[in-house]
């Protein structure tokens, strides 16, 4: 019982430093919130979090989500997912940091606008950015 007072003080000290470090960032936290993008279908309990710095700018620059037919976009990140997911399974020819794990994307699962127009426009991010060129890509 006293480690676990012990313990329960330690966590709360820490929280309320961690607290006070956080109100002191204000607009850097601001901004990493801001840069992050939820992709997601609740009812196919899928979720991706995109946590890119610049992503969120880049994305409200591009066409809206009826600019592309859902077919397009799906067929796109077919092509897509699977060269991303061939360099992941040679990082060490493309980089590691920029391949880190395998996009687990089912080509036969209907995921549904939101997921299909972000995820696309995050490859063409992700391209522009990192200076890498996938087989179907508009530049």
């Amino acid at each position: 019982m006293k480690y676990l007072i012990t313990i329960l003080t330690f966590g709360v000290l820490l929280y309320s430093c961690d607290a006070s470090k956080s109100s002191m960032q204000g607009d850097k936290d601001t901004n990493v919130a801001s840069d992050t993008v939820r992709i997601a279908n609740d009812s196919l309990e899928y979720e991706i979090l995109i946590i890119e710095p610049g992503f969120n700018s880049f994305l409200i620059s591009q066409p809206p989500k009826g600019y592309y037919s859902l077919t397009f976009l799906e067929n796109r990140n077919r092509i897509f997912v699977t060269e991303y997911n061939l360099r992941v399974s040679n990082a060490l020819q493309y980089g590691p940091s920029l391949y880190p794990q395998r996009i687990n994307y089912e080509f036969n699962v209907d995921y549904g606008m939101e997921v299909n127009y972000k995820l696309y426009n995050y490859f063409l991010y992700f391209q522009q950015k990192y200076n890498q060129r996938f087989p179907g890509s508009r530049n």
